[in-house]
């Protein structure tokens, strides 16, 4: 028997309805057949609710909600009796068109619910369902019942973390991958094992809400494969689902993350509510442009105002907006059980309603102060297009990509003395970056999925993005900060690919030995190449898609990683949540610096040889033993000996790892105050007690 609240009092065309509760927004399932549809906006005059049969391209059943069922602005409805599972809804709003002031409804179009929970219209991967010119994107209900059996949240912090920035469909979609999922959900599970294995404990996956893989003004090639194109907020890519097309992506992504959290590995999402996948001028409807484009966008003069370089700029401190992007990340906090989130092009954030920068802003400042993602990981991608930065200016308890050090790393490793200061800087956590925070407000990364991946920036010169067909300024302006050790792309030279190799080694352990939070592009572990395309966002091919085939061909670029990220996560002095670099109870400073004889570095001039040095002692961090850990580099193209700090009697230097030493044929043994190193390698010791 049906409850007073859910009884209905309305009927047209044989379908019966009543008032309906204003919240939640979205589709809400109230009873086995009931459905609640609630949505805002401003500035419409009325709004209609369009019913569709799964797959039909004509509505069933279209209804006006009737002004006496609108509170405030929000118009809401109850339908009774409906095959939920099989329908597909949307709206028409009605009201003025006005571009000047902002306003451009069009009752023609039928326009995707912004708090939809699952869209239909690209189960498929980059395939219209739908015609080009009709309702593309459509909203479908679900039932929220997903059983998490007592999921357990990592909870790691985030000075600990050791993050993989991943494309759901990139990681698995060639078939030398292995997995039966191939390019979805299913296929980052069937990898867990493998992740484990390298030490990942978290993964920062590019953009998984439902985005548009189409461009705008091409009708197949190229593939818009990043997703940073976003057509609704609260719901998962279907694509990316093995069963997407039978409206299981809700259930494959929660079980993806319940997977990764029964591994100790976090999930960060990548999001992006600077601009959507309407464009600018002329662009589709979508979704918000239909439902209230005033509220949602920036706007100039009946134009779209611009900062995100992708047609339209988010208005995000409006204060409905505001509320819109909390409510989208309290979603994925909640019902998706997500760690954190990392924020593009986040200075968009901070732009108020007339697109100026704000010294507060609203949104920014309310996030980490929310009750449900308080204790979320936010990190920012701390840039805008127009030029705009927040690196290290956003309140306590954000991070922020560290573009300085990816560049520094670079440079100094292909032998750039003048980089040497800021190198020294960067591994130190970037103190004169983030003067308010700590070293964990500082993600270090070498690369990303923007630019060349860690072997194309041994091997490359230049850019190779001749079959990127669909161009953009990155193909030509960007600085790669690569070195193709002597020949441009692939060789069977081997005395250049060992090159290549100890150069990707070195990178990396300049990575993983910095304070800091490290971050990695999936499949640098075992040389992964881009064939030299550094902006591969609208690639669908074996460019963009991992090679698997590579983990054996350098198996031991592979090892050497899997082993530095072993080691520092043995060592909590590297990962220390604190810029402290005096003495500490071993009566050393914690973080020293030295030239080729210890104590004498002059960290202000160029150089291309240097060491660093972490004490460690047990009395402080609980290690069980006093260490002392001692990493020499040299990036000069000749071979240079290295004196070794004095450590306290008793104590002996040994070698950890060394990447000129392919096969590790020296890792354990001692040595005596001297080390020489080949051109362009380094080395990484540790002085404990003979016996310890």
């Amino acid at each position: 028997m049906k409850g007073a609240d859910t009884f209905p009092t309305h009927v047209k065309d044989g379908i019966r309805y009543k008032a309906g509760k204003a919240l939640p927004f979205g589709a809400t399932l109230i009873e086995n057949d009931v459905v609640n549809f609630s949505v805002y906006s401003r500035y419409a005059t009325s709004c209609t609710l369009v019913l569709f049969k799964f797959g039909e391209s004509e509505p069933y059943f279209e209804i006006t909600i009737p002004d006496e069922f609108k509170i405030g602005s929000v118009y809401s409805i109850m339908v009774f009796e409906l095959d939920w599972e099989n329908t597909e809804y949307g709206y028409r709003f009605d009201g003025p068109y006005d571009l000047q002031n902002g306003f451009c409804f069009d009752r023609t179009k039928i326009v995707l619910d912004p708090y939809a929970k699952l869209v239909s219209g690209r189960e498929k991967w980059h395939t219209r369902q739908y015609p080009k010119d009709s309702f593309q994107f459509r909203g479908r209900i679900i039932r929220e019942d997903y059983d998490w059996d007592k999921d357990v949240r990592p909870d790691i912090p985030m000075k600990d973390l050791v993050i993989y920035e991943m494309h759901v469909r990139g990681f698995t979609n060639d078939k030398s991958s292995g997995v039966r999922g191939k390019g979805t959900f299913s296929g980052v599970v069937e990898k867990i094992p493998y992740l484990k294995e390298l030490g990942i404990n978290c993964i920062e996956f590019m953009p998984l809400f439902e985005f548009e893989d189409f461009f705008p003004d091409l009708d197949d090639e190229p593939v818009n494969y990043w997703g940073y194109s976003t057509c609704n907020y609260f719901s998962p890519k279907a694509a990316y689902a093995k069963l997407g097309y039978m409206g299981f992506a809700a259930d494959e992504m929660k079980n993806m993350i319940k997977k990764l959290h029964q591994n100790g590995i976090e999930v960060l999402l990548d999001v992006v509510f600077n601009h959507t996948a309407e464009y600018g001028d002329g662009g589709e409807y979508i979704s918000f442009r239909g439902v209230d484009n005033k509220t949602f966008y920036l706007m100039d003069n009946g134009h779209y105002v611009n900062y995100s370089a992708c047609g339209n700029t988010v208005n995000c401190n409006n204060p409905i907006v505001r509320s819109f992007i909390i409510d989208a990340l309290r979603y994925w906090v909640s019902d998706y059980h997500v760690d954190g989130f990392r924020i593009d092009e986040a200075p968009i954030f901070a732009r108020g309603e007339d697109g100026r920068p704000m010294v507060s802003p609203p949104l920014v400042d309310s996030l980490k102060n929310d009750p449900i993602l308080s204790r979320a990981k936010l990190i920012s991608e701390g840039w805008d297009p127009e030029g705009l930065s927040t690196i290290g200016k956003f309140p306590k308890g954000w991070a922020d990509w560290n573009p300085r050090m990816r560049d520094t790393v670079k440079r100094f490793v292909k032998g750039v003395a003048e980089s040497g200061p800021e190198l020294i800087s960067s591994i130190e956590g970037s103190p004169d970056m983030f003067s308010n925070g700590s070293p964990e407000s500082s993600v270090n990364y070498i690369t990303s999925h923007d630019g060349f991946t860690l072997y194309d920036a041994t091997a490359y010169n230049n850019a190779h993005n001749e079959s990127n067909t669909y161009t953009s300024p990155m193909d030509s302006e960007f600085d790669n900060c690569s070195w193709n050790c002597g020949v441009e792309g692939e060789t069977d030279d081997k005395e250049i690919e060992g090159l290549r190799k100890r150069q990707m080694k070195n990178a990396m352990t300049l990575l993983m030995l910095s304070r800091g939070v490290p971050m990695f592009w999936a499949g640098d572990e075992f040389a992964n190449t881009q064939y030299g395309n550094n902006n591969a966002f609208s690639q669908d091919t074996i460019v963009s898609w991992l090679d698997w085939n590579r983990q054996k061909k350098y198996k031991d670029v592979f090892e050497y990683t899997k082993k530095l990220i072993a080691f520092r996560k043995a060592h909590p002095v590297i990962r220390k949540g604190d810029y402290f670099t005096g003495h500490n109870s071993m009566d050393y400073p914690e973080l020293s610096w030295h030239s080729e004889k210890p104590w004498t570095l002059n960290r202000h001039a160029p150089f291309l040889t240097f060491g660093f040095m972490y004490s460690e002692p047990d009395r402080e961090f609980g290690t069980g033993k006093d260490t002392f850990i001692y990493c020499a580099v040299n990036s000069h193209w000749e071979e240079h000996t290295f004196e070794l700090p004095i450590i306290p009697e008793g104590m002996n230097w040994k070698v950890e790892m060394y990447s000129a030493d392919e096969y590790f044929a020296q890792c354990g043994d001692l040595v005596d105050r001297w080390v020489t190193l080949s051109p362009r390698s380094s080395m990484i010791l540790t002085g404990e007690r003979t016996g310890e």
